[in-house]
């Protein structure tokens, strides 16, 4: 038989998201839409693959035997695609972290390169980007790469591109904001504020366990302009930005407390940013963009023009993972 691959992807997302409305509002289609390709796969196969109650949705033993292989077809139809495609398009990449200014980085690696054409897009996180990357959706990513946990990020390569320190981000109201520079251990009786839910942001668990910072809270990612103005409101809080981040000053006005960065020593913290790609050992990267070689060079060439990838461990502070993908 030959099968529709829209009913196939409406059935692999239905599958991930366990969830029609949340599967639908990925395929951009009306769950109605969504429901009807999935019944006709039924029909096709001759099975049930999807059983939908009042509980929510779950594979039957079907579906589960046909989930990996349609994943597998569903990777081979982009690819073919792509292999027509790919060759007339901008190359894609995702950037996330987007508090911490991404795209001045990709800005100053990219423009100017002869025949190099990207297209940046706001990517939601490192787990998401990695999705896209394994479906074929993007070409690249950027933004700071950890290990993700089930070997989620199992097809992927990526290659650190700059080291960036970060300053401490303080209300004027802080007591330690008229220093000029700060140890990390100097921050361990204040508040870590996290510009998302805790459990989102590695590099700042990994600097609150490494500095002993036990408090720490989470915040509504709601943009860097609203970010800083909690920390301006709470001068028992501190957060890390990037130095070169460009910083939305509160407006000003008298008795009213400003926010401030201040650098940071002994160690110096640096954020690690990557770029990430389908590893060329994996299916069908004979399909990837002609044009990722030549962004890799781009990278590869900033680095080195602007000092990138300085890093002494007697002076700077790298989470683990991070020394290791220097190391490489």
């Amino acid at each position: 038989m030959d099968l529709d691959l829209a009913q196939v992807r409406a059935f692999a997302v239905a599958a991930e998201e366990l969830h029609f409305g949340r599967a639908a509002a990925r395929l951009a289609i009306s769950q109605q839409a969504l429901s009807k390709r999935v019944a006709r796969l039924e029909a096709a196969l001759g099975a049930r693959l999807l059983d939908r109650d009042a509980r929510g949705v779950a594979l039957t033993g079907a579906g589960r035997r046909f989930l990996e292989p349609a994943r597998r077809l569903l990777v081979h139809g982009d690819h073919a695609v792509a292999a027509v495609a790919c060759a007339r398009r901008p190359l894609r990449i995702d950037v996330w972290g987007h508090l911490y200014a991404p795209m001045r980085t990709v800005a100053q690696a990219v423009e100017g390169v002869p025949g190099l054409e990207v297209e940046p897009e706001p990517g939601r996180d490192l787990p998401s980007v990695a999705a896209a990357l394994l479906r074929g959706e993007s070409d690249a990513g950027f933004g700071r790469v950890h290990p993700l946990p089930d070997g989620r990020d199992t097809g992927l390569a990526h290659r650190l591109v700059r080291l960036e320190p970060v300053d401490a981000l303080l209300s004027t109201d802080h007591p330690l904001a008229g220093r000029d520079v700060l140890r990390p251990a100097d921050l361990r009786d204040s508040v870590l504020r996290y510009p998302a839910a805790v459990d989102r942001l590695d590099f700042l668990t990994r600097f609150a366990d490494r500095f002993g910072i036990a408090g720490r809270t989470g915040s509504a990612n709601l943009g860097l302009e609203h970010f800083v103005e909690r920390v301006r409101t709470d001068p028992a809080c501190f957060s890390l930005l990037p130095a070169d981040c460009p910083l939305p000053e509160p407006p000003a006005a008298p008795g009213r407390p400003g926010v401030r960065t201040v650098p940071l020593a002994d160690p110096t913290p640096l954020y690690a940013w990557s770029l990430v790609w389908r590893d060329g050992d994996g299916p069908g990267t004979e399909q990837r963009h002609p044009q990722l070689d030549q962004l890799l060079r781009a990278f590869g060439e900033e680095a080195r023009r602007s000092r990138w990838l300085e890093y002494d461990p007697a002076r700077d502070w790298l989470p683990g993972p991070d020394q290791e993908a220097l190391d490489a």
